[in-house]
């Protein structure tokens, strides 16, 4: 049974407020829709992980949801956005103050903030499985239903030729295949990510064939 404690709830307000003050959020209404719920999802994506692993439900849910949290500031480049993971842990640092969690799970919560971007920290912590699963539930989410209806969405499929379609998706396809033994912290992890990257390689797969039917081969 999920858990939702003062703690988390605490947590959500802090989440919500923080978006809606936001002045970068504010002039990015889609943005900042998009990663609310995005970031809600890999919340619930933490819990079930941190269910079935045996893992402190609590902490990886609050992790999850303040894995984002720099995105309320104005990033100015490409660096601010590989950096997105450190300056969340900055930001979250404070707020944790204010919860009632052992300064352990605290410390495990903020370098798997900082860490969930590109496997990097710029301070010393303990690469345990619930720092670890932080990344793993974002990157599950990044590979779910609502990304492969983004990616298209972004590629402009649509407009281009018949044979840049088919190359897009065989590369897309040979990516994704690529990808589908990424490491994870956890069984169930490994899980829900073959899941996700194989659902979008059936996608993929479908559409190539169906592109294949086209050509006039009678």
């Amino acid at each position: 049974m999920k858990i939702i404690t003062e703690n988390i709830k605490k947590t959500v307000a802090y989440l919500k407020r923080e978006f809606n003050e936001s002045e970068y959020l504010k002039a990015h209404e889609n943005e900042k829709q998009y990663r609310y719920y995005h970031t809600i999802r890999v919340a619930s994506i933490g819990q079930e992980i941190a269910l079935a692993e045996n893992l402190n439900e609590e902490a990886l849910v609050i992790g999850c949801l303040l894995h984002d949290i720099s995105y309320v500031k104005t990033f100015s480049s490409q660096e601010d956005i590989r950096n997105h993971g450190r300056i969340a842990a900055k930001i979250a640092r404070e707020f944790l103050k204010t919860l009632t969690l052992d300064a352990g799970l605290v410390a495990e919560i903020l370098y798997g903030i900082a860490i969930h971007v590109d496997d990097k920290a710029d301070f010393e912590g303990e690469r345990t499985k619930l720092a670890l699963s932080i990344s793993d539930c974002d990157n599950i989410d990044r590979f779910d239903a609502y990304r492969l209806y983004e990616g298209l969405l972004g590629s402009n499929l649509n407009t281009m030729s018949f044979d840049k379609q088919i190359e897009f998706v065989e590369k897309i396809t040979t990516r994704l295949k690529e990808l589908l033994n990424f490491d994870m912290a956890t069984d169930t992890a490994k899980k829900l990510w073959r899941d996700k990257v194989n659902y979008q390689i059936n996608f993929y797969e479908r559409l190539r064939k169906q592109l294949g039917q086209s050509l006039l081969n009678y």
